[in-house]
């Protein structure tokens, strides 16, 4: 279970990477970076459970710099509404 798992994350920060490369998705809209965020989580998850300190900070620091790009669209998205 844990394999399919680890399958799952990966295959979504590879379909953004590839999105990217190929034109389909900008890098800073909001599905890129949601692809980007879950995938890295599930992966961050996983390299707890495994005990995988490296693997974490890889993805752990991929989730943190995806959720703030999030965040940062829904705090403009915001601003533009109130104007």
């Amino acid at each position: 279970m844990e394999q399919v798992v680890q399958i799952v994350g990966s295959l979504l920060v590879l379909a953004a990477f590839v999105a990217a490369q190929r034109g389909w998705l900008n890098q800073r809209s909001t599905v890129y970076l949601l692809l980007n965020f879950l995938g890295s989580a599930v992966l961050s998850a996983a390299a707890v459970a495994g005990g995988q300190w490296g693997f974490l900070l890889l993805e752990g620091v991929w989730a943190v710099v995806s959720a703030t790009g999030l965040l940062s669209q829904c705090v403009n998205l915001s601003a533009a509404s109130r104007h």
